[in-house]
């Protein structure tokens, strides 16, 4: 690990979700190192060239590519390499190809002795953060996925749009799956301190209506149909999730976190709130579910399950499930 001092990012992956949470790291000024690896190193130095260009008006971060060797004394190693989601194809569909992938990529981390964070990105996040996990044994509160992050987000832009409200004062997460089968825990949200079912209900929006803005977790489809790809939303909160860790904030964010008996699930890593510290998860933040939202939640577990066991085995990772 690096020391108090000297905070240390590592990213692997420098395609556009790379590059753009790298320019992140910069702009904010979260790190004093910040290492870019990439399968071609001519991005990666191209990359560190320009970003450094941006220190003088933001922070003495010292940028530059590297190798997994840079890994060693890193805080956190985040992870955005990965094949890419196609228009109209789920995040789910990329799992075998992501699984391997990502097999490959820890190995040449763990093998340098790293004793830091792993931040994974890379879709199906909540099945390749519990991949991580489970074939290179590293404790569960040191290895975590961006989760429903971006997706609550979405969320609270849209309610915010609806009321004329700030996002920022419309606390409520999206949870389970970082795809199809999440959804909004509304009974547990809150705006100006007032339970959110109350506050729509008398300011213009019908029970039906906030039910339908779940429909968020369409956006990305939406976003990579017309642009390719999204990446300003996701690396803003894998930065958040940066800043969360390498300055010991505990913050209570939405990421994909390992459950031990919350909402009755064990052994699986799904999106709930979660307080991050510099270790890691500090613990989840278990919400108390109404009878809609734990169903749904079931139903998620269940889809994240059965696809985990599919992908693990057609990537020769049976040995691995659930030990």
């Amino acid at each position: 690990m690096a020391t108090e001092e000297h905070q240390k990012v590592v990213l692997i992956g420098d395609g556009v979700v790379g590059s753009a949470y790298a320019f992140s790291v910069i702009q904010q000024g979260l790190a004093e190192e910040l290492v870019i690896i990439n399968k071609s190193n001519e991005r990666s130095v191209g990359d560190a060239l320009d970003l450094e260009d941006a220190t003088p008006f933001t922070a003495p971060v010292k940028v530059k590519a590297g190798s997994c060797q840079d890994c060693k004394d890193a805080d956190i190693v985040t992870i955005c390499a990965g094949a890419a989601q196609k228009p109209g194809e789920t995040r789910l569909k990329l799992v075998e190809r992501n699984l391997k992938i990502m097999k490959e990529i820890v190995q040449e981390v763990v093998n340098t002795g790293f004793n830091g964070i792993f931040l994974i990105a890379a879709n199906p996040v909540d099945i390749l953060t519990y991949a991580v996990q489970k074939i290179y044994g590293f404790p569960a509160h040191k290895v975590i996925g961006s989760g429903t992050s971006l997706d609550s987000a979405r969320l609270r832009v849209a309610i915010g749009k609806k009321l004329a409200i700030d996002p920022r004062d419309v606390h409520v997460d999206m949870l389970a799956e970082h795809g199809d089968s999440e959804f909004a825990a509304y009974s547990c949200g809150t705006i100006g301190g007032t339970p959110l079912m109350d506050y729509v209900l008398t300011n213009g929006l019908t029970k039906q209506g906030l039910l339908k803005l779940e429909e968020v977790r369409n956006k990305a489809y939406e976003i990579i149909n017309r642009k390719g790809a999204t990446y300003y939303g996701v690396v803003t909160a894998l930065a958040r999730i940066t800043k969360a860790i390498l300055y010991d904030q505990n913050t209570v964010l939405p990421v994909s976190a390992y459950l031990d008996g919350e909402y009755g699930e064990k052994d699986i890593y799904l999106g709930t709130p979660a307080v991050i510290d510099k270790d890691g998860i500090q613990k989840v933040v278990e919400l108390p579910l109404d009878s809609r939202e734990q169903e749904a939640l079931i139903n998620s577990a269940s889809v994240l399950r059965e696809t985990t066991a599919n992908g693990m085995t057609k990537a020769g990772l049976l040995n691995y499930l659930w030990k």
